[in-house]
């Protein structure tokens, strides 16, 4: 990481949705991954919560938490995959005002090298939706410890340099 430590961390609020028709809070390892890494970098955990594999179910969460003023960025785990039960990206082009492609790209960039071609099945994505950044990552565990250790653990910091989605923030809902 390109942090410079001149610079004053800001600590962001974070909600984690896991999607998933099966799981429950006291078998999510990966939304608990998730969890201790937000925590462990200094950020709020705003809420957690679980949603059923239904575009409805995710966009009202998602539509929530938007406009809910006590969150910045929400983060998913799970169905981004290609099974006619994997819906998030579905559900984010619902609520998004904009897309940030280069999340994804990366995202299956860093994941070639864990698991091979096997990446081309992952839809992981990021929007931004009326000010809130959303990123969508696979269920594994091993995909929420490359997206948060790889990419988010940076971005979401104000200190990384040459730019950070953090420093972005106050500028996100200009028109």
């Amino acid at each position: 990481m390109a942090i410079d430590e001149s610079r004053t961390f800001k600590p962001i609020r974070i909600a984690l949705l896991t999607i998933s028709d099966s799981r429950t809070l006291a078998d999510d390892t990966s939304g608990d991954i998730l969890a201790e890494r937000i925590l462990g970098a200094g950020h709020e955990l705003s809420a957690r919560e679980i949603s059923r594999d239904s575009v409805e179910q995710i966009a009202a969460h998602l539509h929530r938490w938007i406009d809910d003023e006590a969150i910045d960025c929400v983060i998913t785990t799970g169905g981004t995959g290609l099974t006619g039960r994997d819906v998030t990206p579905e559900a984010l082009d619902r609520v998004k005002s904009k897309d940030i492609p280069g999340f994804g790209e990366l995202f299956r960039w860093l994941s070639y090298k864990t698991i091979g071609t096997s990446t081309i099945q992952s839809r992981a994505c990021a929007v931004l939706a009326r000010g809130t950044y959303i990123f969508a990552l696979p269920g594994s565990n091993g995909a929420v410890k490359d997206g948060w250790d790889m990419i988010l653990a940076e971005q979401l910091d104000s200190r990384n340099r040459p730019c950070n989605f953090v420093e972005l923030m106050p500028r996100l809902r200009e028109r």
